[in-house]
């Protein structure tokens, strides 16, 4: 015990805690409320209400401003002030209310996982060994006549049967029993405790009649039934937990992907190995094969194949040389490299996309959330109905009306109905990102697959990020190289595909540093105005015509204009390739019964070109971001129900006004993305895709839903009336859950 208060009072350490802690976003913007956002995993969850005992627990800390509780990843977030309170306080808090947590983060973690998994293993190994035994000693009962065993004899098997209970109820129920008595006293309901209720009426009952065979419960036992039921849920549970690190295992798999160490080179050249957490921008480390990248870095010595599989969906190993950037979670597979350190820990791509994956992994959809909130209730009904199913029966045999409770406890569990929805979201979220597309927002699951239209932006969506210019015209006495150095000087201050592309441009035409620009201020949709020996705008037509002089008839053709308040400078035209899987993309959403329309900033002419080549015949162009939220708006009004995909700059009011959003995440900054899904690769066909697997998650979460329905109907009024033997009960309780989850488990198979 002083050695786990240790531990959680060595989380205090700030160090320690930045492991598995990140600074709250509104946080960033108002330094005076030092908030942090904490991720930890719950040990000794196994259902809804056990979320809501620790999400009160916590909330119940002085200084919590938050708590955020998924009961199918048993994962936590929590928002807490440093000038209230620290790590330990409300890690207390959960200990207290009779579970453990651990930093999501932990190298522990896995350790801990193993740990219960051996546990269960061993429940339900003593519960199968005992359950056969005592169906041999039961046995007889069931196939003597009247007379063939003497009252000494049933005695004897009667009391055999019970001591080899004794190891089922003092070990192999010890979960439900422990979990019962932690929320009996906190005063609560939970899965657990009609099941705890019905083993020890059932151990009980049998007990009394095993040592007062005279007595008014003296008729029977119920070992067997009790060590079935027991053997059976223990079944279940383990089957579970098997199935659930399955699927937490690929988001562990990304999460704990850094290492905890690393060789960082020393100033006289040789090198030390230190924690990842104090290393610091500009230092040099050294990776060896099979290790991960811990940091962002350029490789300064040394090539290598890099694994990006688990950040980008790219299934092939990168080559990656001198010069080439490396990032944080891929891994190392072929040589040894020295790298520069560009990024540490939040500043890292790894860290942005593990931050939404743990954000995505606690939501909790609509049908999830109807779910939770029909439990609880569900569970005081299962009480009462129990309660009376005994109160009915009693007059006419109070042993059988007690069993009768027994199956009603245990038959009516919903855990089925809790995992239901979950399950089936999370397992699909998994398959997703090992896709390279990451959910930002689970609830985005249940939307698309409702869609019907999918909107695409052209420039850096259906087109390759890249382009390159093909045509130049500058007014007299402007040199095209002049010209394209004080573009890329205001080009360099945005994001956008095509001013990427020119800044491209100006670096490898070895024209030397572009100058720099002052007071630059980018109107999104139109283009770039800033200070460059005066004042110069880049971009639109509209935008970028001059006060006295218009452009030129001759540029109109191009994209991207430059020019000072008074005069025309320069145009370029710049050519983009359409993606390679764009037709295929396009027409695999139209065999899935979805309208696909173009919506762009290019000009018209561009736009209808690269429509025709894709395959959409709703194509428009010359759009400002406010005339694609109307046509998006004006679609949604004839009962369209919409997904926008973009690359997250320009797009952003139609992304957020569309029902889903998605948007490549090389685009943006990931901690700018307002997406509710973030496409890491390059590849477009992952949007149909993700629209055929939304559909059939919900699908699969209807199947679940229907399934422990059903169960429930067929199988509570059948206990109701007697014909549902307990050990029976357990057995179709244990295998609704089990049918659940691994219906849920589909969806991580295929794409």
């Amino acid at each position: 015990m002083h050695s786990d208060t240790s531990m959680v009072e060595l989380l205090d350490d700030r160090q320690e805690w930045l492991r598995f802690s990140q600074q709250h976003k509104a946080t960033q913007a108002n330094s005076a409320n030092d908030c942090w956002d904490s991720h930890v995993v719950i040990q000794g969850m196994h259902c809804a209400a056990c979320a809501f005992t620790v999400e009160d627990a916590l909330m119940s800390v002085p200084g919590v401003q938050s708590v955020e509780v998924n009961a199918a990843t048993h994962r936590a977030k929590v928002v807490w002030s440093e000038a209230q309170v620290k790590p330990s306080a409300w890690m207390a808090a959960i200990n207290k209310a009779g579970y453990g947590a651990l930093p999501a983060a932990d190298s522990s973690l896995r350790q801990a996982r193993h740990e219960e998994g051996r546990r269960a293993l061993w429940r339900w190994l003593v519960a199968g060994f005992c359950m056969m035994q005592v169906m041999m000693y039961a046995y007889p009962a069931y196939v003597a006549k009247d007379g063939d065993i003497t009252p000494d004899m049933v005695f004897l098997l009667r009391w055999a049967s019970w001591v080899l209970t004794l190891p089922v109820v003092l070990f192999s129920c010890g979960p439900f029993f422990s979990n019962a008595m932690r929320d009996i006293r906190a005063q609560r309901v939970s899965m657990d405790l009609p099941v705890a209720l019905g083993m020890v009426i059932t151990f009980f009952l049998s007990s009394i009649a095993t040592f007062e065979p005279e007595g008014v419960f003296g008729a029977e036992v119920y070992y067997d039934s009790l060590t079935m039921f027991v053997f059976f849920l223990l079944t279940g549970r383990w089957l579970e937990l098997r199935v659930r690190d399955r699927t937490a295992g690929a988001l562990e798999a990304l999460m704990n992907r850094l290492p905890d160490s690393v060789e960082r080179q020393l100033p006289g050249g040789a090198f030390e190995l230190v924690a990842v957490r104090r290393v610091m921008v500009g230092d040099v480390i050294r990776v060896s094969p099979s290790e991960s990248f811990p940091v962002d870095g350029v490789i300064l010595q040394g090539q290598t194949l890099a694994d990006e599989a688990l950040l980008t969906g790219e299934s092939r190993p990168q080559a990656r040389g001198v010069g080439d950037s490396v990032v944080a979670g891929s891994h190392n597979l072929s040589g040894i490299v020295t790298v520069r350190v560009v990024q540490v820990g939040e500043g890292t791509q790894f860290s942005q996309i593990v931050s939404l994956m743990e954000n995505a992994s606690l939501q909790k959809p609509r049908l999830a959330q109807l779910a939770d909130r029909i439990a609880k209730p569900f569970l005081i009904g299962v009480l009462v109905l129990a309660a009376l199913s005994a109160v009915y029966w009693w007059p006419t045999n109070p042993g059988h009306a007690l069993m009768v409770a027994v199956a009603v406890l245990v038959v009516t569990c919903p855990c089925a109905l809790s995992l239901a929805t979950p399950a089936a979201m999370l397992a699909a979220a998994g398959n997703l990102a090992r896709h390279g597309v990451l959910v930002r927002n689970l609830q985005a699951l249940e939307s698309l697959a409702e869609i019907d239209t999918v909107i695409f932006d052209k420039t850096g969506t259906l087109t390759q990020d890249g382009q390159r210019i093909t045509q130049v015209m500058t007014v007299e006495g402007v040199t095209p190289e002049y010209a394209l150095g004080l573009a890329a000087a205001l080009a360099k201050h945005s994001l956008h595909p095509l001013s990427r592309a020119l800044v491209k441009a100006h670096e490898s035409s070895g024209s030397g540093t572009a100058p720099d620009a002052q007071d630059v201020n980018e109107r999104i949709g139109l283009g770039l105005e800033g200070r460059v020996e005066g004042l110069l705008r880049l971009g639109s037509a509209s935008f970028c015509t001059p006060k006295t002089k218009g452009i030129p008839d001759r540029a109109q053709v191009c994209q991207v204009h430059l020019c000072t308040e008074n005069e025309w400078l320069a145009s370029w035209q710049l050519s983009e390739d359409v993606r390679a899987d764009a037709v295929q993309t396009v027409q695999a959403l139209k065999d899935l019964g979805v309208n696909v329309w173009l919506l762009s900033g290019d000009r018209p002419e561009s736009a209808q070109q690269v429509a025709q080549k894709v395959g959409i015949t709703q194509a428009f162009g010359a759009c400002t971001p406010q005339d694609k939220l109307s046509r998006m708006q004006a679609a949604q009004s004839q009962g369209a129900r919409v997904v926008m995909v973009g690359d997250g700059l320009n797009d952003g009011p139609v992304l957020a006004g569309a029902h889903v959003s998605m948007a490549f995440g090389n685009a943006v900054p990931l901690a700018q993305s307002k997406s509710d899904l973030v496409l890491m690769g390059g590849s477009l066909l992952v949007v149909a895709q993700s629209v055929k697997l939304a559909r059939h998650t919900l699908r699969v979460v209807k199947q679940n839903l229907v399934w422990a329905a059903a169960y429930n109907a067929v199988c509570v009024p059948l206990a109701v009336v007697g014909l549902l033997p307990a050990w029976l009960a357990g057995l179709g309780m244990a295998l609704s859950s089990l049918w659940v989850v691994l219906n849920s488990l589909r969806l991580t198979k295929g794409f």
